[in-house]
């Protein structure tokens, strides 16, 4: 199984697993899909779009559980990134885990990501 990646802050995840469905950031929101990346996107992502911040969780999706609201559609450098098109059922989540930062300032990914 190959899993997509959400980074979310902290903040906005702890309702979400209350509620049992993640509707986005509010930059997903503004753009209309949530927004995920691939094992090979989602440093790029970090460090491009998350650099600095703190209190930022790792979100471990399958995509298989996401149906046809999931599309791969061109982005950064032309990659295929998903996007999701409608809530974030929490049943497709694997796992979330902390995504602090080391003393680099980069963001140390827990030992299952990629």
């Amino acid at each position: 199984m190959r899993l997509i990646f959400k980074i979310v802050p902290e903040r906005l995840w702890r309702p979400a697993e209350e509620a049992g469905v993640f509707t986005g950031s509010p930059v997903d929101i503004a753009d209309g899909f949530i927004h995920f990346s691939t094992a090979d996107q989602v440093r790029e992502t970090a460090s491009r779009h998350f650099a600095g911040e703190r209190e930022l969780l790792l979100v471990a999706v399958d995509p298989a559980r996401l149906g046809g609201s999931l599309r791969w559609e061109p982005s950064r450098d032309a990659d295929l990134f998903p996007h999701l098109y409608g809530p974030l059922p929490l049943h497709a989540v694997k796992w979330a885990a902390p995504l602090p930062l080391g003393p680099d300032g980069r963001h140390q990914f827990p030992i299952e990501a990629p």
